[in-house]
Parts: C-alpha cells; structure tokens; sequence
C-alpha cells in the first residue's frame, strides 16, 4: 500500500488564513472529482471561513471524557472506514484530550498517511518544536502544544500562508479573528507589530531552508555542478593556521550584507596520514564558527584546491574566502600554492576573496602534525628531478656550453641529486648520481659518445662525483626525515597534552572527542565498541561519522581498550607509527565513557537519595500529622457513641464541629500528597483556556475565614490563559498559607495587576516573614519555616502550588512584604497571546 502525501499550510501567527486557504484547495479538489472529506476543522465562529465548509463532506467527531467533562476530537476510525481519497485536518499541533486513542494530533495524521489517505493539514510556525525557545523569547509566551520539526520537514508540499503584520493587524480590528471584546487586548500584547514581524521572519527563513533541501536533492539527481546563486553561501578555507578566525569573522560579516547569508567553515586534510593542524586551534576555530551562526565541516582530500572547490560546487557556494598564502616569496617556485589555484580555476559562478593577515608572507612553521611517510606528489617529483632533470641539463651543457668543464659539470648535476633527495629521498637520489654519472661519462668525458674513460683522472673525478652524491643524498634524506620526526613528536605531544588537559578539565563529552580524533587521523569514521563478556555480541557505546563499524574485525585501524572494549576506525589503514597517539585517543574515550557513566549512576544516586528524604518525610508526616486529626475524630466519635455520658445539644454540636475539622484537615493533607505524586510522577495535565481572575480568586476562599482576606482585583484586568482547576488549588495553598502565619486582625492582602503580557497576582501578608536565604527552600516539599506548630500541614502547600504555577506556564516567587511580611508573587501569562478556545475543548494555541 502506498503512503498517503502530506501538504501543510504553514502560518506565522493565527489569523493569517491558512484554514480559509485550506478549505479553498479542498473546493478546488472537488471540483475535479477528488473525493474529499473534512476530518476535524475548527472555524471558530469565523464568518468567512464557516462559510468555505459548506458543500464539503465531514466526519462525525468522537466524544471523549475527562474530568467530568465531554470533548470532541478527531474520529480516526470513522476516516480510515470512510476511506476518502484527501482528508482535511485542521491544527497538526493539536494536544488531544486524555483518553484519546493518540496524544498528539499529527500521530492521528501519521496513521492516516499510513492507510494511504492524503492529508491536507495547517499549522504555525510557533508550534515547531525547536522553535520554542526562539518563539518565547519574542512573545514571552511558551507553546506548549508543538510538533516535532521532522513531521513538518518530511511533508510532500509546504506552501507559506503570509500576510503583512499591518495587513494582519487591520483584519483584527475589523473582527475577522477574534471577537470585538478582545481585540484590543490581542493587538496591544501577541499581535503588536514586533511580535508578528518576527514571527513572519521565522516562518519565510524556515521556509527558505526547505526549498533549498529540495534544490540540492533536484541538483543531485540531474547532476548539476554549477552555482545557483539562489542565496548566499560563503565557504572559508581553513588552514589550522592562526589566520584562521579572521577568515571567519570576515565571511560573517560578508553573509550579514545579505539577507539569509550562509557561512561554512570547511578544513581538507590529506589522507596520507595525519591531519596538518593543531586539533586545538581546530576546535577554536570551530567553536567561534557555530557562535557566529555557521557551520564546520571536514573533508578529506590529497588536492587542497580541488577538494576545496568540490565542497563549494556541492554545497552550492557563491563565495570562497581564502588567506594569502603564509609562504615566503621563494617557496612559490614549489607551485602557486592553494590560494591562487582556487582563484584560477573557480569559473565565473564563484567569487574568491583573498584576505590578508597577520602571519601573511612570514612563512609556513614546522606542521603541527605530519606523516614521516612521503606523499605520492613528493615522490613523483623527486623521480622526475632525480631522472628527467639531468637528461635535460644534459643537452642544455652540450649544446649550449660544451667547453663549461667537467668539474663545474659535475657540480650541475649534484645539484639535481640533491633536489631529487630533498623532494623523493634516497632512492631518487641514489639514481639521480647514477644516470648523472653515465651521462658524464657519455657527453663529458672523452673518448665521447662511449661508456669508456681513457683518463685515469677522469676517472677518479667519476668515482669521487658518485661517492658525494651518494653521501649528499644519504644526509639530506637523512635530514629531511629527521625534521619529519621531530615534527611528528611535536605533533604527538601537542595532542597528548590536549588530552591530559581535557582529562583535568574534564569538559570533552565523548562524542567530541571522537570527532576531534576522526579529524586528526583523516578517518571516515569512529565507533567506540564495547561487550559484557568475550562471548557477547559487541555493541556501540558512540560513534562519529557515515557508517560506522559494529565489530572491530570490520574495521580498518582496531584498537583494543582492555579485554572488552575497543576503538574501530573507517577509512585507510594506519602506519605502525600512529598507533601511540591512537592509544593516547583510546585511553581517553574509556575515560570519559566511564566518567559520563559515573555522572548518571551519581545523578540517579541522587534522586535515590531524594526519594528517601521524602520517604522519610512522608512516614514522619504520617506517624505525626496525619495521626493527629485522626485521634481527635476518634476520640469525639467514641464520645458521641458513649451510653454513659448524657451529652448536650451543645456538646454534640462541638463533637461534630471537632469530626468535620479533623476530616477537612486530613482531607487538606490528603489532596496535598496526593498533588504532590501526580507533580513528581509528571502527570499533570493542563488543559488551558480564558479565564477571568476575579472568577477563580474568590472560589478560591472556601477555606479561610471570611474577614482574614481583602480583595483587589480589577474587573479590567484581561483574561488569562490557565487551567481554571490548577489555578484554584494555587491560589488557595498560597492564601491558606499567608493567613496561617498572618497576626490576628491583620487581613491578607490578595490584589492583581497587569504588566505587558502577564498578569501578577500578589498575596501579601504582615506575618514574621522569610529570610532571603530560606525564599526558596520554602517551595520544597516537606519545608515547614520558622516556629510553625506540629499538626499545620505537612509542609506541601506551597511545593504544590509552585508545581502547579509552573505547570501553568507561570511563575511563584516570594518577596519581602514592606514593612515587614512576606509578599507572593503569581505571574500568569493573559490570553492576548491565545486565540478563541473551541466551545467543546479550550486550547491553549490555535494553529
């Protein structure tokens, strides 16, 4: 069966239309003999949009209870029976009620595509998931009902629904979203024009970010290799050289000229052996990149400039920011270098800047890290040297300056045995003296044109030509490998002292220090294998990199770390000489594997030891404050019950006025233990929608004296977007605190107030107070402050009230009470930000 397709109207904010542009496709399917039904769609007494629902086919809906209350919801069942051909349904971020037969909407979506139906849905960019924060942050209003990013990206079609933050604000207040009595609210708090201009911006750059995810896939599948300049993609070519952070703040600034501006920071290491760079410049130089907005990538790749320029032609760059060159002016008789290849050959779809620096032109130090081993470019050009340059200095001193001399002819041809061991080693050099000695002895040495020498002279001056250029050869080769020594250890030790400090400091998580040895040794990838016994299947405890091994066997480098553990790495294989500084990085990951292991058994630890403080506190409640009523209900019951005592009416009515005290009083600790499991076991469950504060203060009251509370909460204050049940429970923990600890005749003072887009409500007290120190311990569970009696609570009343606050989306903080006393401090968010819940289930967020 084939999978159904997903088209999402994406929306910056209510309001924008993506309902209205929903129903108008589903008309315009119809009228081409598309069979679609509507699923769930909520016009919230919209004119406009109940009128596009006429004509269409819908599903009834399922009710649901909870909480002696009925919903409706999405009939799954009823569309998979109904089969339709495109199925309309509205809010993807949608929380279903409790009961239902999926949490979350787009679960009910997902199970849809599965049977093969088509799904048309909406949503707005505020419900993507990792956008939460980024959304908070603008609106000062957390969303609590999301979507996880993935669901959205993997959708057939995306198409944007927009609307100008004017445009959307003028069809506000004509009444086309919300009704007349909060709009003014709405416009002055979620929809100010700051709010839904950023919110526009989050919606066309998320956007922007899935049309390019489908230009690169239509751009692999043709196999198209030049720039479509469709946005600015700056790549900067990194070195590990110090020049390396000016590269990338000045690629940052180029990309902010340009709006959706796009830096990628890219290092190419040889695949011969170890990375030429510092790992600890390197990660630097990584770090500032992902500060700055961009992104790090390694390649592999023996040519520097055209890897370089294939990285930028597959990510579809516009510009390449390189450094000048750190070589010195005579090091460019070696080649252009890296910076004046990629200028040349860079085509006219990408434009190459080249910056300059500090270490410009003062030459390139010794690597920080280098294979002993020749590259396959060096060699070749030591044999070419060695061989085809003789040859050719050859005919130059025959035809040019044949009377040059054979003394100042040899010294030409040492010369060139001596490049071929600089560049290729001793076997270049070895053959270099060589042929040089039988082209001495063909062109210079008489009788000519033979390999014949008639001068005893001659030959001694042959002998000694091959003896220094063997000698010579032997001590630059000699030389030339020492300094590839001597920058290897000092490579090594680099490395084993980034090590040993990241092991003090203890800041490398695992999964860093893989990548940082993946980048070192020019790996594909590193999986660090584990086992329970030697007849155990081997399992990944972390990896980096595209396909990792599952055995060691499989991999190309092995590297044991005790009987049961070991390193696996993917790529080439290692030279013998590698393997120190790869047990260094093997040590290190068992390391840091047990260290991140003892910090979660140290975490559980603590929560182990958590459990049984509250335990603790829990029997001592128990064995104390629960008894106490329990005694006092008892001991009136077996009075009441008593033949021989003749009890008055009076007295009865105090027995029974001490059983109802006690059983309010166990009831109160009762709920109190009871809220307190469900806040611990997180099975708290809000379902938020408009309230008015002066409707849930006053219910709020029940359990305080009537004369012990003053009331100051003005009618004009705007609505708030709460769960009308966990508020009272909240509101009546704090008052019935404030009034236990406030002297007699001195009322709590309850007022409310708004403030942007929260509204404060504050319980205000002339009790003994609290000291700053002890603010927040009082939030705690089982935290009773100062000289309070035995058989006051069980110190929950205020841990509650705070888990239910933040449960809400509010905050409970404490305050000093000016003139003495303590203040509490209820901040809700107003429902400015939250349209018009549905008559049958409140919303927090309609999509």
């Amino acid at each position: 069966m084939r999978r159904g397709k997903l088209r999402i109207y994406l929306g910056s904010a209510p309001g924008v239309g993506k309902t209205y542009a929903m129903l108008s496709e589903a008309h315009r399917r119809i009228e081409r003999g598309t069979d679609c039904v509507v699923g769930f769609v909520e016009h919230h007494h919209r004119p406009r949009t109940e009128v596009m629902l006429h004509g269409l086919e819908a599903t009834a809906r399922r009710e649901v209870a909870y909480r002696d209350s009925t919903f409706t919801e999405m009939d799954v069942d009823a569309l998979l029976a109904r089969r339709p051909a495109v199925a309309l349904v509205d809010e993807l971020a949608h929380t279903n009620v409790p009961g239902s037969r999926n949490a979350k909407r787009w679960q009910d979506v997902e199970e849809l595509l599965q049977a093969g139906i088509d799904v048309v849905t909406t949503v707005n960019i505020q419900h993507l998931e990792s956008l939460g924060d980024v959304v908070e942050s603008i609106t000062g209003v957390r969303q609590r009902e999301t979507v996880p990013d993935e669901v959205v990206r993997r959708a057939d079609q995306i198409e944007l629904v927009d609307m100008s933050p004017q445009a959307l604000r003028r069809r506000m207040a004509h009444g086309n979203i919300y009704k007349p009595d909060r709009v003014d609210a709405a416009l002055s708090n979620y929809f100010r024009p700051g709010n839904l201009t950023a919110l526009r911006e989050l919606a066309l750059l998320w956007v922007a970010d899935r049309v390019d995810e489908y230009l690169q896939e239509y751009r692999g599948e043709h196999n198209i290799r030049s720039t479509w300049q469709a946005r600015e993609r700056i790549v900067v070519g990194l070195t590990g050289g110090p020049e390396g952070r000016t590269l990338i703040r000045r690629a940052a600034r180029l990309a902010e000229k340009g709006a959706g501006g796009e830096v990628l920071a890219v290092y190419i290491a040889a695949s011969d052996g170890l990375s030429s760079a510092s790992p600890k410049e390197l990660a630097a130089q990584r770090t500032l990149v992902e500060d700055l907005g961009g992104t790090f990538h390694h390649v592999i790749g023996d040519d520097v400039a055209h890897a370089l320029l294939e990285f930028a032609r597959g990510v579809n760059a516009t510009q390449i920011v390189l450094g000048v060159s750190r070589r010195r002016p005579w090091q460019y008789v070696f080649g252009p270098g890296v910076s004046a290849t990629v200028a040349v050959e860079s085509g006219p779809d990408l434009d190459v800047h080249m910056v300059t620096h500090d270490a410009a032109a003062r030459g390139r130090s010794l690597p920080a890290v280098r294979s002993a081993r020749l590259g396959r470019s060096r060699l070749v050009w030591g044999w070419l040297t060695g061989i085809v340059g003789p040859a050719l200095l050859a005919v130059l001193l025959h035809q040019v300056v044949p009377e040059l001399g054979l003394a100042n002819d040899m010294l030409l041809f040492l010369t060139f045995t001596v490049a071929a061991a600089l560049l290729g080693g001793l076997l270049p050099a070895l053959a270099s003296a060589a042929f040089g000695s039988l082209l001495l002895n063909y062109f210079f040495t008489p009788p000519l044109y033979r390999l014949t020498i008639s001068d005893p002279r001659n030959i001694v001056a042959i002998s000694i030509f091959v003896g220094v250029a063997v000698s010579v050869a032997s001590v630059v080769d000699l030389a030339a490998r020492r300094t590839h020594q001597a920058a290897r250890l000092r490579a090594e030790s680099e490395i084993l002292s980034f090590l040993a400090g990241s092991i003090l400091r203890g800041d490398d998580s695992l999964e860093a220090l893989l990548e940082r040895l993946r980048e070192t040794f020019s790996m594909r990838s590193v999986a660090l294998l584990e086992r329970a016994g030697e007849v155990e299947p081997w399992t990944t405890a972390a990896s980096v990199g595209p396909d990792p091994v599952g055995r060691p066997e499989d991999a190309d480098v092995d590297m044991p770390i005790g009987e049961n553990m070991a390193l696996a790495l993917s790529g080439r294989v290692l030279p013998a000489e590698d393997r120190r500084v790869l047990g260094a990085f093997a040590a290190q990951a068992a390391v840091v594997l047990d260290r991140q292991r003892l910090v979660d058994e140290a975490g559980r630890a603590r929560e182990l030891a958590e459990g049984n403080r509250i335990r603790t506190a829990l029997l001592a409640a128990v064995s104390h404050d629960l008894r106490t009523p329990l005694a006092g209900i008892k001991a009136s019951v077996t009075s009441l019950r008593s033949d021989d005592v003749e009890w008055s009416e009076e007295d009865r009515a105090e027995f029974l006025g001490g059983i109802e005290e006690g059983a309010d009083r166990l009831a109160a600790l009762i709920g109190n233990l009871l809220d307190m499991s469900r806040l611990n076991t997180g099975s708290v469950v809000a379902l938020i929608r408009e309230t008015d504060l002066d409707e849930v203060v006053p219910m709020a009251l029940g359990g305080v004296p009537d004369d012990s509370v003053e009331l100051d909460i003005p009618e004009t204050l705007p609505m708030v977007a709460v769960d009308r049940g966990l508020l009272e429970r909240v509101v009546a923990n704090v008052v019935e605190n404030a009034v236990k600890y406030s002297p007699h005749g001195r009322p709590v003072l309850v007022a409310a107030s708004s403030l942007l887009d929260r509204v404060e409500l504050r319980v205000v007290d002339r009790g003994p107070g609290v000291p700053d120190e002890a603010k927040d311990r009082i939030f705690e569970p089982f935290q009773r402050h100062g000289d309070a009696p035995r058989g006051s609570g069980v110190g929950l009343g205020l841990a509650v009230a705070r888990g239910f606050t933040e449960a809400l989306g509010g905050t409970l903080t404490a305050e000093d009470t000016p003139g003495g006393g303590l203040t509490m401090v209820l901040t809700l968010p107003t429902a400015g930000d939250t349209p018009p819940a549905a008559p049958e289930l409140p919303a927090s967020v309609v999509t």
